[in-house]
């Protein structure tokens, strides 16, 4: 008996997140029949869906783009929005080091990077000006202030554990508040 092959889009979530997992653990040059192993699949499952590791890093990121849009959203009007949404970056940063640390060593003309900073501005948007209506931070940080924000959430990628990244990402986050509130 055939089982049922799953929906092209359940299988590349499947993929990602077995990417994620593989370039997590063994950096973002890890061969890509890791990921084939993780998920399950076929090479030629993994080459449909991504011909290529950048194809694979540019999905990663939209990913986690998504997610944060995602659940700037959910957390709707919540005044503490804007802090979660910190929260949410830094545990990330933590948890993927590889990947981010791939993404900060792309020029800083490149059209992709420009564009994802843009869009975790908007998403930032709406929660950072609750904050400050609800007289939870100062002031409205402009797009170059949200960036060095997460420039300082990077700091946490000098830990050599995720556990150790995510002490460093917390602390960031303590100072980063501290400095932000009222």
């Amino acid at each position: 008996m055939n089982a049922k092959r799953p929906a092209p889009a359940e299988r590349r979530a499947q993929l990602l997140d077995a990417a994620d997992a593989v370039f997590a653990e063994h950096g973002v040059t890890a061969p890509l029949d890791l990921i084939v192993e993780r998920a399950q699949v076929g090479r030629a499952t993994l080459y449909r869906q991504f011909p290529d590791r950048k194809a694979i890093m540019l999905a990663l990121l939209e990913r986690s783009l998504e997610k944060t849009r995602q659940a700037a959203q959910a957390l709707g009007d919540d005044d503490q929005a804007f802090f979660k949404l910190l929260a949410l970056v830094a545990d990330r940063i933590a948890v993927s080091a590889p990947l981010v640390d791939y993404w900060r060593a792309v020029e800083r003309g490149d059209e992709v990077i420009a564009q994802a900073r843009r869009q975790m501005w908007e998403a930032f948007q709406g929660p950072m000006k609750r904050a400050v209506e609800a007289g939870l931070c100062r002031q409205v940080l402009s797009f170059q202030d949200l960036s060095l924000v997460f420039g300082m959430l990077g700091g946490s990628l000098r830990g050599e554990t995720a556990q150790q990244r995510k002490k460093l990402a917390r602390r960031a986050l303590q100072i980063i508040w501290h400095g932000l509130a009222d």
